[in-house]
């Protein structure tokens, strides 16, 4: 690896999210995913003569909801510019999107990685474009096919610093943009329909050195793990002609997830091959303080906030804060649940286990989960309060909860006969029961097998059927061998 040749990476990664928006950027045209090819189209995709664009408020909207929760500076004067360059999938021969104004800088994103340590990647910038359509080189062996139905499709294109070190580093930084899009519900996150693009900016050199290495840019990587491979291949493959005095220049890459491998695509253009000019048919947007602080105003609680709270606040391990914040349906559901539960852990480990178990089985999400928050805290509560054991009201209450959502858990748990027994007396003769059942364990015990206590416990709790209240069950019949 780059560390084990004194050599450091250096990397930065251009995401873009495609937003969810109904309409496209400039234009009333619908933008759903998966229609047949060119049926999303109208005037203004197709550049017909005398049609004029039209921001769409709704893409400001969720560009200023990213920005603000990334913690970026915003740009009040927001100018639209031209940036040219001929694809067959694009008829205008431009691209509309911002140059010298970018919607918002700064800012970032604090990563976790593997070995528990915390890093901030930080943002050059965000702004707001469209997308071309779509080539199709596979489905005719002599001509390449067009489908236009994404072309005008509103993005925002969000700008690392080469802050990042490695393939790790890149993936955990995606995985948290990836959630964090889906939290604010501008994006729906999914790499391989392509509606969350990564293009890697990679170059390495001797650490301790004061000048980056040749960049070089890898495109077309379609999920989170091909870009860390792709990143890894790059690293090991630019050393590799480093160290054999070969030069090679800056160019744009693609990655082949088969032989997990990059091929060169062009030279990489500069800046001023596209000939960025302003927009002339788009009058500059102004973004003032009150649609900032209406934004704002909606945010969701977002899940670096929530992992905070859940490990200072909750006590939670990073574990568990992680499992918690995967998604923002999930995280709401649990933040109702504990909102009923004095125990916020008992809570996680009904969340993250039979829950869980239940959503994963089935493959529904949480918002299809038939018990209420409120319902659910009944049932994790009355557990906790030593009514029902754990294993009775996972392994036959919540089964028939699911099933009868309507039904008190304490109720029901009493017609079903899996209300605990806290009866000292007859916890008494049970303890008898299973001490006579295994005489010679006795002298083992008092002889320092202080382990076999788990053996008489489980002969207690098979005698009562699941019914003993553990903790007094556990206490009689350590008290009862201490007297032996």
């Amino acid at each position: 690896m780059a560390d084990d040749r004194g050599y450091q990476a250096v990397i930065g990664l251009e995401v873009h999210i495609q937003l969810l928006t109904n309409t496209k950027a400039f234009s009333a045209e619908p933008t759903s995913y998966g229609e047949i090819p060119n049926t999303r189209v109208g005037p203004i995709t197709l550049a017909l003569p005398g049609t004029l664009p039209r921001p769409n408020e709704a893409v400001i909207e969720f560009g200023v909801r990213l920005a603000l929760a990334l913690g970026c500076t915003l740009t009040e004067r927001n100018e639209f510019a031209r940036k040219n360059y001929f694809y067959a999938d694009l008829p205008k021969g431009y691209q509309i999107t911002q140059d010298k104004t970018p919607l918002a800088t700064g800012g970032g994103l604090s990563i976790r990685l593997k070995n528990g340590q915390k890093k901030f990647i930080n943002l050059i910038r965000i702004h707001m474009e469209e997308d071309a359509g779509k080539s199709i080189h596979d489905q005719d062996p002599d001509d390449t096919l067009i489908d236009l139905n994404r072309a005008g499709t509103p993005l925002l294109e969000m700008v690392s610093a080469p802050d990042i070190r490695s393939g790790e580093e890149a993936y955990q930084y995606l995985t948290e943009v990836r959630k964090l899009v889906r939290y604010l519900r501008i994006c729906d996150g999914n790499m391989e329909e392509g509606s969350l693009r990564c293009d890697a900016n990679i170059s390495v050199m001797k650490k301790g050195a004061d000048k980056y290495g040749t960049r070089v840019e890898v495109k077309n990587m379609n999920s989170i793990r091909n870009v860390q491979r792709a990143i890894e291949y790059e690293i090991e493959r630019q050393i590799d002609l480093i160290e054999k005095g070969i030069p090679f220049t800056q160019e744009t890459r693609s990655f082949d997830a088969v032989s997990g491998t990059t091929f060169s695509l062009r030279s990489k253009e500069a800046a001023n091959d596209y000939r960025y000019f302003p927009e002339p048919d788009i009058q500059p947007v102004i973004l003032t303080k009150d649609f900032i602080q209406k934004v704002e105003s909606t945010l969701p609680p977002l899940p670096q906030a929530l992992f905070e709270k859940y490990v200072k606040d909750f006590q939670l391990s990073e574990y568990d804060a992680g499992v918690l914040t995967e998604s923002r349906e999930f995280s709401e559901y649990f933040e109702e649940l504990s909102l009923f539960c004095p125990n916020k852990k008992a809570a996680a480990n009904w969340a993250m286990g039979p829950i869980k178990s239940y959503l994963n089985e089935r493959a529904v999400s949480i918002t299809d989960f038939p018990l209420s928050a409120a319902q659910m805290a009944k049932l994790v509560n009355i557990v906790d309060e030593g009514k029902v054991s754990f294993s009775m009201a996972s392994q036959e209450l919540f089964p028939k909860l699911v099933e009868s959502p309507g039904n008190d858990p304490l109720e029901l748990a009493g017609k079903l006969n899996l209300i605990q027994t806290s009866d000292t007396g007859q916890l008494q003769d049970l303890v008898k029961q299973a001490l006579d059942a295994f005489p010679e364990k006795i002298t083992e015990y008092k002889n320092g097998k202080t382990g076999l206590i788990g053996l008489f416990m489980g002969e207690v709790m098979k005698l009562s059927k699941g019914k003993a209240d553990p903790k007094v069950a556990s206490k009689l019949l350590k008290e009862t061998l201490d007297k032996l």
